[in-house]
């Protein structure tokens, strides 16, 4: 992909740079790691009012590939919108954001595992492994792990929805996850608009719902996908069983197809 904005391009450059000041000041976490290329491509897609979904994909890839997270990404997406006077990015340049960062991420999964493209979290393959490493923690620590973790089981779905609507709201769940739980925190897609976090029982519980809540229906309003949202999102807590077997079980029966 060519750049589109030149050296002499001076409405491209003060957009990327009211982009850049936006970004910086609200939502981006290292200020070094901002600018790549595919910055212009996209912001010269979105100032020339074309297609922006190629230059989306790219900077998502570019994204996913620097280590960034996808909420900080789609944080980010939102700020050059903003520095246009828009409200929030149209839900195909989302799509298309995480999408190539879903693609960037895919080979840093653990063997066996795979992203969801519209969440952007790992499946549920992925979270059973996880679980598996922290039975075989406990008892190595003589602790068990119904006694150390549980899960955090997030149900935002409200009636049928169009794969478009569903992808967008994925998207906007996924992000307030990841800003919500942070590293440390294995979490997934269950399919069907339902989500799962495997928390650590000391965990601030109460503050972390709380937060959670909010986060998804400020992102769910930004892409305009509240109607296609529970309201307000059910969150539970499914305690640990005895075995790793049996909590692969649990995440099936609280999974959508």
């Amino acid at each position: 992909m060519t750049t589109d904005i030149g050296r002499d391009d001076a409405a491209g450059v003060a957009l990327r740079e009211r982009w850049r000041h936006e970004s910086l000041g609200s939502v981006w976490l290292r200020p070094a790691d901002w600018y790549h290329p595919a910055v212009d491509d996209l912001a010269g897609a979105v100032l020339g009012d074309r297609d922006p979904t190629l230059a989306a994909a790219e900077l998502g890839r570019a994204r996913g590939y620097d280590g960034v997270g996808i909420a900080e990404t789609i944080d980010d997406l939102a700020c050059l919108y903003r520095s246009r006077g828009e409200a929030q990015p149209p839900l195909l340049a989302v799509r298309a954001l995480c999408d190539g960062w879903a693609d960037a991420q895919a080979a840093a999964v653990s063997v066996g595992t795979s992203l969801d493209p519209e969440s952007g979290l790992p499946t549920r393959q992925y979270l059973a492994v996880r679980l598996a490493e922290t039975y075989q923690d406990g008892e190595r620590a003589a602790l068990p792990a119904q006694e150390s973790h549980h899960l955090v089981i997030v149900d935002v779905a409200a009636g049928a929805v169009d794969p478009f609507t569903r992808a967008a709201r994925s998207a906007a769940v996924g992000a307030a996850m990841t800003a919500t739980f942070g590293d440390g925190h294995p979490m997934a897609t269950l399919g069907g608009g339902v989500f799962a976090v495997l928390s650590r029982r000391q965990d601030p519980l109460e503050e972390r719902v709380q937060r959670l809540q909010v986060e998804i229906a400020r992102r769910v309003d930004r892409l305009e996908v509240r109607a296609a949202t529970r309201q307000p999102v059910r969150v539970w807590v499914e305690r640990l069983p005895a075995t790793h077997e049996a909590a692969v079980h649990t995440l099936r029966r609280v999974s959508r197809p």
